[in-house]
């Protein structure tokens, strides 16, 4: 059954992905048209903020995937029921804490932004986070039924929740925006989507799990072992938004609204990006965790793990970047417009160093199962803090392209050199072989963008049908170079068994 969920929940995640991707390019020129640089900058500036208040989850909600999962291995009742209502109670707690960190920090906008943004902007700023940091405050008690749902490996049901929100976002937008509402109708609507989808996943959990939660009773022997656990998933989270949003947090200071919204449209693609190697990491958090637990010989199981899913991503991540690569520039110049023309380049400073630690992310799954993610936890604190440092000089020359780079060259110090000696020697994670892997898989990449060369060459790229033909065609040629000569037999038959499950779900329609 958890088999299957899984395998299921990560199809679904890719159709996730796919219909964000759809409706991110069908929706965002409107949203870009409607709203205009600053208002989109705005808004962007104000959710990258708030943003950062999600580092007071704490860690908690993966440990209570950890937890919650151990305890059904031993068919431990009492202690997950107690596991839960104590985190309910603390999650209230911080979001309580979040609501007035949100009103104090829109209280005191004006002397952060005061020389990059106008007094009307302002004024709509503070709205803009007090609406954003209920909703916070909100989802960190309800959220923790999300990871519950993760530690019972129902996947399935919260990504068709997840579904029905990405579409009817749109749906709802557009005409408000027509109507000529523009930030804070936003944020009001994706408020409302997001608290009703939690709640639909706590009735899920009481009435389909029969879930039950002890209330007032804190296990502190459980809290104590939790968290050295959690303080350095916290660190992990933390660093990862610092890393994520800092760089539109400096835009936003040294250049203002406009330079925001050019980057956060170049965000808004890496996002895509990053979804395609991380989407499938939380379904596998429960299994890693049974093999650490019950497991006679993890390192090989983890090893062998590391570098097949490992594999599977890169080969998705190539795809995609190796496309964008060719195609990127003109669809960007068609789909916002030519004002937002270096976000070409800003995507692929970051991208391109990315795509290794994107294909090693089932490695920060590993640590977490195995309670080994400290390393990583102090390493990004050190990055972190070289980005900030680098970014801010080169944000004041370069706007967008100068915090791009000194994000990429701390991806290259830290979440490759440091990060794949820590897995290789402190992991016993087969490191060489993931090398060996890549290097293998980049050379029929390199083959297949030698064609995709050839194609922009042959084809005039002059609208969206001429982009649409170039993308198909190379996605063509990208996917019969792969299934011919670079993908195993493990692969062929998962594709074949996704294929396969794929028609038997539309043929039941």
């Amino acid at each position: 059954m958890g088999s299957n969920q899984r395998k299921t929940g990560a199809i679904l995640t890719y159709i996730i992905i796919a219909i964000n991707s759809v409706v991110g390019i069908l929706y965002t020129p409107i949203m870009l048209r409607f709203m205009g640089q600053s208002e989109y900058g705005l808004y962007s500036l104000a959710a990258s903020t708030i943003g950062y208040l999600t580092i007071l989850d704490l860690g908690f909600g993966n440990a209570i995937v950890r937890y919650t999962a151990k305890y059904r291995a031993v068919d431990d009742k009492n202690s997950e029921s107690k596991l839960g209502g104590m985190f309910l109670v603390i999650y209230t707690i911080i979001g309580t804490i979040v609501l007035l960190i949100g009103v104090l920090f829109s209280l005191n906008i004006e002397s952060i932004f005061s020389k990059s943004l106008t007094t009307a902007e302002i004024e709509k700023a503070k709205i803009l986070f007090i609406i954003l940091s209920f909703n916070l405050a909100v989802s960190f008690p309800l959220g923790i039924f999300s990871s519950i749902l993760t530690a019972y490996e129902k996947f399935v049901f919260p990504k068709i929740i997840t579904i029905i929100r990405s579409i009817l976002m749109p749906i709802i937008m557009i005409p408000l925006l027509l109507a000529g509402y523009k930030s804070i109708a936003m944020v009001l609507v994706i408020s409302t989507l997001n608290i009703v989808g939690l709640l639909i996943n706590a009735g899920y959990c009481f009435n389909k799990l029969k879930i039950k939660l002890t209330l007032g009773k804190f296990d502190y022997a459980i809290l104590k072992e939790i968290a050295p656990y959690s303080f350095f998933v916290f660190l992990n989270i933390g660093v990862d938004k610092l890393y994520a949003s800092t760089d539109k947090f400096i835009l936003g200071i040294v250049s203002g609204t406009v330079a925001v919204s050019v980057y956060a449209v170049a965000m808004q693609l890496h996002s895509y990006y990053v979804m395609l190697s991380t989407s499938i990491n939380g379904v596998f958090l429960p299994k890693l965790t049974e093999i650490s637990v019950t497991s006679q010989n993890p390192g090989k199981e983890f090893s062998d793990i590391f570098v097949r899913i490992g594999r599977i991503q890169f080969i998705i991540l190539s795809f995609a970047l190796s496309g964008f690569i060719l195609f990127g520039q003109n669809f960007l110049g068609l789909w916002a417009g030519e004002e937002y023309g270096s976000a070409y380049y800003i995507c692929l400073i970051i991208m391109i160093p990315a795509i290794i630690p994107l294909s090693q992310n089932i490695g920060i799954t590993i640590l977490q199962a195995n309670n080994k993610h400290m390393f990583r936890s102090v390493v990004y604190i050190f990055i972190a803090i070289f980005n900030v440092l680098v970014s801010i000089p080169l944000g004041k020359l370069y706007e967008g392209i100068g915090v791009a780079i000194g994000t990429s060259l701390a991806t290259f110090a830290g979440q490759i050199c440091t990060m794949n000696w820590y897995y290789f020697k402190r992991v016993n994670i087969n490191i060489p072989e993931y090398w060996k892997q890549i290097a293998k898989l980049s050379c029929y990449v390199i083959v297949a963008m030698l064609f995709g060369i050839l194609l922009t060459h042959i084809i005039d790229i002059n609208g969206w049908a001429t982009l649409t033909a170039s993308i198909i065609l190379y996605s063509s040629i990208f996917s019969i170079i792969m299934w011919k000569f670079a993908m195993n037999q493990y692969e062929h038959n998962l594709l074949i068994s996704i294929f396969k499950k794929i028609v038997t779900t539309i043929r039941r329609l």
